[in-house]
C-alpha cells in the first residue's frame, strides 16, 4: 500500500506546479483575467478571502513566496476560534475562552488584515468589493470563506435559543447553552439532530451525544434519560466498517437512532421539536424534549451563491486535484466553501496537499 505521506506529497507537487505555470503565463492577460493595478493598498499580488484556518495558512505560505507586503486577508471577525474545541465546551470539558484568540494575533506578521466583509466578487475584473465600499484588486485570489450556518431555516430559531434546555455546539453564541442544558437535565428525552444539508465536521453531532451519555452516567442521570439521535441521513456513518462499529456502541449504550428525520421547527417555549419524515414528505412528528442539541442546516456563504465563481449549488467551482477555479485560472478555493468531493472538515486530507500545490505557483 502506498504510504499516505507519499500520496500527500505527490498532490502537493501538482498543486504548486499550477501556480508556477501561471507565473510563467503573466503575458497572457485573457487567460489570467489580469487587469490594471489600482492604487497602493487597493491592489495585492495575493488576496485571501477569509481568516479561518485555511485562509491564515495560505496567507502564511504566500507571504514566503511573494513577500508579506503583497498579501492581504479580508476577515471581519475580531476573534479567531478553533471550533473543534466547541464539542468539548458543550460537554463541559473545556472553557469557551480556550477556543479563541484575537484575530490580530493569528494574522501572519507583515500581512495586511483588512477588517471588512466581502459583499461582491468580480473575477472578470480581478476585484472584490467590501461592506465599507472599498474595491480591492488582485493578481491571484484565494477563497476560504468557509460554510454558513442557517439556523433561521428551522422555524422558531434562532430566537428559540433564548429559552433554556436548548443549545448548539456550532455557534459561539450557543455552545455554552449545551453545557447548561446538560447540567440542568432531570429526566426525559435528550435529542440530538443532524440536518438535511452538508455540514462541517459531520461527526460532531454524534460526538456530543456520546459525551452527553457519559455525563449522564457519571452524574447518575442515565436511567432517567432517553437519548435520541434524529438524523436526516439513511445511515449512522457513510463508511460501512465504521458504521458497524458505531452501531455496536449505539446498542451497548441503549441509544435510539431514527433515520431520515429532519428537524424543521423548534417550539422552545413548549420544549417541543418537530421533525419531517424525509421518506414521506409532509409527514411530521412532534417530540417533547428535556434537552435539545441542534445541528443547523448549512450552505455556501450568501456572497458566493450568486457570484460568477459558484457552481449551480453555490459552492466555489474548483478542480478537485488542484483547487484551481474551472473558469478563472487565477482564482483558487480552499476548504468548506468549495465543491470538493470531500467532507466539510479540515480533517479532509485533500485540503493539505492543495495548500502546497497553491504555493508552488510562486516558486
Amino acid at each position: 500500500m502506498t504510504p499516505l505521506a507519499a500520496v500527500v506529497s505527490g498532490a502537493r507537487v501538482r498543486l504548486f506546479a499550477c501556480f508556477l505555470r501561471l507565473g510563467c503565463q503573466q503575458a497572457k492577460p485573457l487567460q489570467l483575467h489580469t487587469g490594471a493595478s489600482l492604487a497602493a493598498k487597493n491592489h495585492y499580488e495575493v488576496l485571501v478571502l477569509g481568516g479561518g484556518s485555511g485562509g491564515i495558512t495560505m496567507a502564511a505560505r504566500m507571504k514566503r513566496k511573494v513577500g508579506a507586503e503583497n498579501v492581504a486577508i479580508i476577515e471581519p471577525s475580531e476573534r479567531h476560534f478553533y471550533q473543534p474545541i466547541w464539542t468539548l465546551v458543550g460537554a463541559g470539558a473545556k472553557p469557551l475562552a480556550s477556543s479563541g484568540r484575537p484575530t490580530a494575533s493569528v494574522i501572519p506578521s507583515g500581512v495586511e488584515w483588512i477588517k471588512a466583509r466581502v459583499v461582491d466578487l468580480n473575477p472578470d475584473k480581478n476585484c472584490i468589493h467590501t461592506d465599507n465600499d472599498k474595491e480591492i484588486s488582485y493578481k491571484y485570489l484565494i477563497i476560504a470563506l468557509g460554510i454558513q450556518l442557517d439556523y433561521e431555516k428551522i422555524k422558531g430559531l434562532p430566537e428559540g435559543f433564548a429559552h433554556p434546555k436548548i443549545g448548539s455546539n456550532y455557534s459561539v453564541k450557543t455552545v455554552e447553552k449545551t453545557w447548561k442544558a446538560l447540567q440542568d437535565f432531570k429526566e426525559g428525552n435528550a435529542i440530538f439532530t443532524f440536518p438535511n444539508t452538508p455540514v462541517k465536521c459531520a461527526g460532531a453531532p454524534q460526538k456530543i451525544m456520546y459525551l452527553s451519555e457519559a455525563y449522564f452516567r457519571k452524574t447518575g442521570k442515565r436511567s432517567k434519560a432517553n437519548i435520541i439521535f434524529n438524523t436526516s441521513l439513511g445511515a449512522i456513518f457513510g463508511v460501512k466498517k465504521y458504521a458497524e462499529a458505531l452501531q455496536e456502541i449505539i446498542r451497548e449504550r441503549n441509544l435510539t437512532v431514527n433515520y431520515k428525520q429532519n428537524l424543521i421547527e423548534v417550539r422552545a417555549d413548549k420544549q417541543e421539536a418537530v421533525f419531517e419524515n424525509l421518506d414521506k414528505p409532509g409527514e411530521t412528528q412532534v417530540i417533547s424534549y428535556e434537552m435539545l442539541h441542534v445541528t443547523p442546516p448549512m450552505s455556501p456563504p450568501d456572497v458566493l451563491k450568486t457570484s460568477p465563481v459558484a457552481d449551480a449549488a453555490g459552492w466555489v467551482d474548483v478542480d478537485k486535484d488542484t483547487l484551481q477555479h474551472k473558469r478563472y485560472p487565477n482564482v483558487f478555493g480552499i476548504g468548506d466553501c468549495t465543491n470538493l468531493p470531500t467532507s466539510k472538515t479540515a480533517a479532509a486530507v485533500v485540503a493539505l496537499p492543495s495548500q502546497e500545490y497553491l504555493t508552488e505557483q510562486f516558486l
